[in-house]
């Protein structure tokens, strides 16, 4: 398991310091990135939490806000804002994940906030970006996805559409890509001095995620015959005699040819023709759905054990931290008695690590307001005026 940092912040972003404005999925993902890689990461929260904290837990709790600092602050104080403007202009990161407007709206838009810092980078996360006809609407993931021709291409072949939630649009769209610009943009500017403003999409960030299927779309070979979209008898799941499930990958010929002799199916009738022809497809799916339905997971992971045949278990969230290969990897940690994913990816030098554990809300305000040059009577005034908690 994984111990916490105990030290000063080695990862790679050390010495890089975050001001983050709280929010709800992608924006405190691609924060928790930062900080997991040795950013500073200072969390502007407001009293009573956001929804994000009632969906996915506050405090300790809030796997996003690892290794962050929290500051409890009402934005819209009058007084608020000179101690924002005190943060972003020691700052080189700033990230939010509003609708387009509200920063500006609330006084801390990306004009001002260049002008306090010029070298600041500004990182927004929106669903639809900055601009166009769907700029200032509601959405969520899927329907991100949906917009972006992605969440049709996760249907099983001739299922309804669907995807795993949050991965494709707010996470790997959205967090993910805003972490790639910040890091893009950080390399940048320390050749020209100069900051400037992302504008992360999740639309667009899952529609470069799914660039392979856009590939085979533009080849006429997704959907219906190809080997990927489940239409393939190897390259599917399968339910097992325990109710579990099995994944069955062995698309490469080789792979396929040794998986068929370990079935049993080397001479099967169902199976002796070329591996992609697709007439064939339907009957041989049919067949493995009820030769995996006889036995159970354990077992079919057994027989398929120390093979390269592209047979696994489908393990659960609670199972998965337990397997031989993730424990060896310590691919998950435990902190505060919450079971999670640990840093990736492993940099040989300056390895990423979780500062600390999710602050309590306001847990560091004082702390933090200190670090800025406040008095601790400058401090007990702004916390006697509601400024901010903690």
């Amino acid at each position: 398991m994984q111990n916490l940092s105990s030290t000063k912040a080695r990862g790679p972003l050390a010495g890089i310091k975050v001001v983050e404005f709280a929010g709800i999925g992608p924006g405190p993902f691609c924060g928790m990135l930062l900080a997991d890689m040795g950013a500073e990461v200072t969390l502007l929260e407001r009293a009573g939490g956001t929804f994000a904290s009632q969906l996915f837990g506050g405090g300790r709790k809030a796997v996003a806000n690892r290794g962050k600092r929290s500051l409890c602050i009402d934005l819209k104080h009058p007084a608020a804002k000179d101690v924002v403007f005190k943060l972003i202009a020691a700052a080189d990161v700033l990230i939010e994940g509003f609708r387009p407007g509200v920063m500006e709206r609330l006084g801390f838009g990306p004009e001002i906030c260049l002008q306090q810092n010029p070298r600041l980078i500004y990182g927004r996360m929106t669903g639809w970006g900055q601009t166009g006809p769907l700029a200032a609407r509601a959405g969520h993931d899927a329907n991100y996805a949906a917009i972006a021709g992605v969440l049709d291409a996760g249907r099983r072949h001739g299922g309804a559409p669907w995807a795993p939630p949050t991965l494709v649009g707010d996470m790997g769209g959205g967090g993910l890509m805003l972490a790639w610009g910040i890091a893009c943009a950080l390399l940048e500017t320390q050749r020209s001095g100069k900051g400037q403003v992302i504008d992360a999409a999740m639309c667009e960030g899952a529609a470069v995620l799914a660039h392979g299927l856009f590939n085979l779309d533009a080849l006429g070979e997704w959907e219906g015959h190809c080997a990927i979209d489940s239409s393939a008898p190897f390259y599917d799941v399968y339910e097992c005699a325990d109710a579990q499930w099995i994944s069955v990958c062995p698309l490469e010929p080789q792979f396929y040819a040794t998986f068929i002799e370990r079935l049993g199916l080397g001479d099967d009738p169902d199976f002796a023709g070329p591996q992609y022809d697709t007439t064939r497809w339907p009957r041989m799916q049919q067949r493995l759905v009820e030769l995996f339905k006889q036995q159970t997971r354990a077992h079919w992971a057994a027989l398929f054990d120390h093979t390269d045949d592209c047979v696994w278990p489908v393990l659960t969230m609670r199972e998965a931290p337990s397997h031989p290969h993730n424990l060896a990897r310590e691919a998950f940690v435990d902190i505060a008695g919450v079971r999670q994913p640990a840093p990736t990816p492993r940099l040989s030098r300056t390895p990423g690590t979780i500062q600390n554990p999710p602050p309590l809300l306001g847990e560091n305000s004082r702390e933090i307001l200190s670090g800025l040059g406040l008095s601790e009577t400058e401090v007990s005034h702004l916390v006697a005026n509601g400024v901010v908690s903690g």
